[in-house]
């Protein structure tokens, strides 16, 4: 792998526990069954902080995100307590994204207004629809009339932006009741809107019991139908499942996309770290309760092989609309497009991929079918040399 300068560096904080485990979730996350450890997990991720310096390599962090699970359980004080370590141990840039998830079940306008006086910046709300029916067969603990006033509770929190996620292509959806949830989440005027639709994913409920979804060409339309109506309002889709008012990218997400390094903490945290040998991919002890006892020792460490690499730039990347260009591919991956021809050259002759100046991106045709594509990538990348990178 070329030298290249090491990438933005961001913190990912894992906090697992969830009111209960909605049917579709397919991310770490555990349902509480006894009072949170609040202070014996901050101390333990501040302890795995500690124990992580290496990883740092003196970088600024430019971006942290609590997700989950539901961070919005612990108290206000308790992340207060952790943005508090995390400065004491480590240098932050200058106008430090700081996001938070929330659950509308487990959040009231006081705890809002905790969490923004702790640091947080950004709140993501996790809505995900605002029609009763879909909420129950979704296994959320909210109802809609919950969720819209978490909603403006959120706008008028103080907080330097907020999220609202909503999910479509739910089961028995229609295309009216679809455009419905984004309306109504508009009316709000969120800066950044998350629009994504349900896949169902292995080792799931639904993958276990699977719910009767929309066909591929009613989803097709519904996803048409979203987008429209985002667009229409003064949204930039500028990710596949993301639209945002200027200036109100999610900066954490985008260096995620751009193969950023990110260093997880947390039971169950994944990290992606580059260092002048090359790129590795660690995690975490799952378990809380190990996680604690053990301070945050890797269970796993892995080397990328440079082909790997590629791959996993891709799988980022091209969820971008603006795609990645020549220098941000030689930085990351060590390759030039040129040393990728024979990769790129079956996506070009279906229009699935286009190419302007020195940037490559998905075509509208590319990005509804972006999974494939990228199952294509991953065949061809597999038959590449295996050196390290």
């Amino acid at each position: 792998m070329s030298k290249a300068p090491l990438p933005p560096l961001s913190l990912y904080i894992h906090i697992p526990w969830c009111v209960a485990k909605c049917p579709y979730c397919d991310f770490h996350s555990l349902a509480q069954r006894a009072p949170l450890p609040e202070g014996s997990y901050v101390r333990a991720l501040l302890d795995d902080l500690e124990h992580s310096q290496e990883g740092l390599q003196g970088r600024a962090i430019d971006t942290i995100f609590f997700g989950g699970g539901t961070p919005s359980l612990f108290s206000g004080a308790a992340i207060a307590d952790i943005l508090e370590g995390v400065g004491r141990r480590a240098a932050l840039g200058n106008d430090c994204e700081i996001t938070l998830e929330a659950n509308p079940g487990t959040i009231d306008s006081s705890r809002f207004q905790a969490f923004c006086e702790a640091g947080v910046t950004r709140l993501s709300l996790g809505v995900q629809s605002l029609h009763d029916p879909a909420l129950r067969r979704l296994g959320r603990i909210h109802d809609a009339r919950t969720a819209h006033a978490a909603m403006e509770a959120a706008a008028g929190a103080g907080f330097r932006s907020f999220n609202i996620d909503l999910m479509y292509g739910l089961p028995d959806q229609t295309t009216a009741e679809a455009e419905a949830d984004v309306r109504a989440a508009l009316a709000v005027d969120p800066p950044h809107l998350s629009l994504y639709e349900l896949t169902i994913e292995a080792h799931t409920a639904f993958a276990h019991d699977p719910p009767t979804l929309p066909s591929e060409d009613e989803r097709m339309a519904i996803e048409e139908t979203v987008t429209q109506a985002a667009g229409d309002a003064g949204y930039d889709r500028y990710e596949v499942s993301a639209y945002a008012r200027a200036g109100y990218r999610c900066a954490h997400n985008l260096n995620y996309w751009r193969f950023g390094d990110y260093l997880g903490l947390g039971a169950g945290a994944h990290s992606k770290l580059t260092d002048a040998q090359g790129v590795t991919r660690m995690a975490r002890n799952a378990d809380p309760a190990a996680y604690m006892a053990d301070r945050g020792r890797i269970a796993s460490r892995r080397r990328l092989a440079r082909r790997e690499l590629i791959f996993e730039f891709l799988l980022n990347a091209l969820r971008l609309t603006e795609g990645f260009s020549q220098d941000l591919l030689r930085d990351r991956t060590g390759y030039d497009f040129t040393d990728l021809e024979s990769l790129w050259a079956p996506a070009f002759a279906r229009d699935l991929l286009g190419r302007e100046g020195d940037r490559m991106h998905t075509t509208p045709l590319g990005r509804r079918f972006l999974d494939a594509l990228l199952a294509e990538f991953l065949a061809a990348t597999e038959t590449m040399p295996a050196e390290a990178s």
